[in-house]
């Protein structure tokens, strides 16, 4: 059974306890920079890892320092679900070991 989408109400609130984290049109997203490129490439290699883990997926950008994700539900037409959140926290976690802001 695919997750629910979730209201905007239920976005706000979760987005909310995830700082850095906002709404970009359907979807949440974050931005981190990296003290290097290396760092960076490190990041999305262990966000990739967590991905498959969670057989959640999110479409990632890695620039020269910085690291971007969007992650939206594509089973229930792109909506954010509690999915999305779940990797957000999961990569948050990351992140901060990673020495990304």
């Amino acid at each position: 059974m695919p997750p629910a989408p979730l209201s905007q109400k239920e976005i706000e609130d979760r987005l909310a306890e995830l700082p850095g984290w906002s709404l970009d049109g359907e979807r949440i997203a974050r931005s981190y920079q990296l003290g290097s490129h290396f760092a960076a490439a490190a990041l999305v290699v262990h966000i990739a890892q967590v991905q498959d883990e969670l057989d959640h997926h999110s479409d990632l950008t890695l620039g020269y320092h910085t690291v971007s994700l969007t992650v939206n539900t594509h089973s229930v037409g792109g909506a954010v679900t509690e999915l999305d959140f779940d990797l957000a926290r999961r990569v948050e976690d990351l992140a901060a070991g990673h020495g990304a802001h």
